[in-house]
């Protein structure tokens, strides 16, 4: 698959603050993704073990998830852990996954955030840039905003607000368990994007796609 590179990865912390916020400007979060007709939708995840960042992104349809593509890359983790900059240290071997992508998914489903980011810039956001396709942020962990209490029930959703702006959404994917933070990437808005994770959430607290990413992506090469 044809990526648009915008950038090096290789930046300081400074100098990719400051990269996020002339990139902002950019993201398109307002748009709602035609979800009737979403064909493919892929799961992007990326695992760090010993530093080597192993990524993952599997290719299913939709809406009865029968994988089509999984495609891996793995290289030395390039970029300390840092919150906030999570798409710089991801960034370089999720370019490799999806250059080795021979299917164009209609929508992808990022572990991690869209814009429900400091600097609304999440790695679901940033690479959205790259791909130029839809992107959805999943994050399993709040890094930043408030959201009020949720029902226990499956599909109990409440927006999630950062210093006066609904940044996204808290869903609860299965009953009595954590929500997940769900926030548009790019090219998608926030409603669209939370009602594709909750169709794609059957069984498990991940959404089906990110799941088996997830899966793939703890499979290290030795």
């Amino acid at each position: 698959m044809d990526i648009r590179r915008r950038h090096s990865w290789n930046l300081p912390p400074a100098q990719a603050v400051a990269l996020q916020k002339d990139l902002r400007s950019e993201i398109v979060s307002d748009r709602p993704i035609a979800l009737d007709a979403v064909r493919l939708v892929a799961g992007v995840d990326v695992s760090v073990k010993n530093e080597q960042s192993r990524a993952a992104v599997v290719v299913v349809t939709f809406p009865d998830f029968r994988p089509v593509e999984t495609v891996v890359a793995q290289r030395p983790t390039p970029f300390p852990y840092i919150p906030g900059l999570l798409s710089f240290r991801e960034g370089p071997v999720l370019e490799e996954a999806f250059e080795k992508l021979r299917n164009e998914p209609d929508v992808f489903l990022f572990d991690g955030m869209g814009i429900a980011h400091p600097r609304r810039i999440g790695i679901a956001s940033h690479m959205g840039l790259w791909l130029e396709r839809p992107t959805v942020g999943c994050g399993k962990t709040l890094l930043c905003g408030r959201y009020r209490d949720l029902a226990e029930e499956k599909g109990a959703a409440a927006p999630l607000v950062d210093r006066g702006e609904t940044i996204g959404v808290a869903l609860r994917t299965r009953t009595a368990k954590n929500p997940v933070f769900i926030s548009p990437g790019h090219l998608a808005d926030i409603e669209t994007s939370a009602a594709l994770v909750l169709a794609c959430s059957q069984k498990y607290r991940l959404p089906e796609p990110i799941r088996l990413a997830h899966n793939a992506a703890g499979q290290f090469d030795p």
